[in-house]
């Protein structure tokens, strides 16, 4: 899985590519987050648009990273779900949990409470 970092008005977006599987995948996302909130940005969106597979580990690994940003004051999104995902966290009922976006510009903006509200 290859993670690409960058930013869109004030917030971080992960764009992750390939399949979050046991092993180095899921190292790699919870290295990158904790880099993020060891950096102070506390808004952070996935973007699961290239993600083909994600195994039980990689769905634990998401929820970790779902909990860390929380536990430090942040806010973690998910952008782009393929439809694998999509069905895996509607399985799983996680689709409750997490905040989920289909287009960019919809998500980068919900972090502004004005435009959210």
């Amino acid at each position: 899985m290859q993670i690409t970092t960058r930013e869109v008005s004030h917030v971080t977006i992960l764009d992750l590519n390939g399949r979050i599987t046991l092993g180095d995948e899921t190292g790699r996302l919870r290295e990158a987050i904790h880099q993020l909130i060891t950096d102070g940005k506390k808004k952070i969106i996935l973007n699961l648009a290239r993600v083909d597979y994600i195994d039980s580990s990689g769905v634990g690994e998401l929820v970790s990273s779902f909990t860390t940003v929380r536990n430090s004051g942040g806010e973690l999104k998910l952008l782009g779900l393929t439809k694998k995902v999509h069905d895996i966290l509607h399985v799983t009922k996680l689709y409750t949990v997490f905040d989920i976006k289909d287009d960019e510009f919809t998500a980068v903006k919900s972090f502004d409470y004005f435009f959210a509200k």
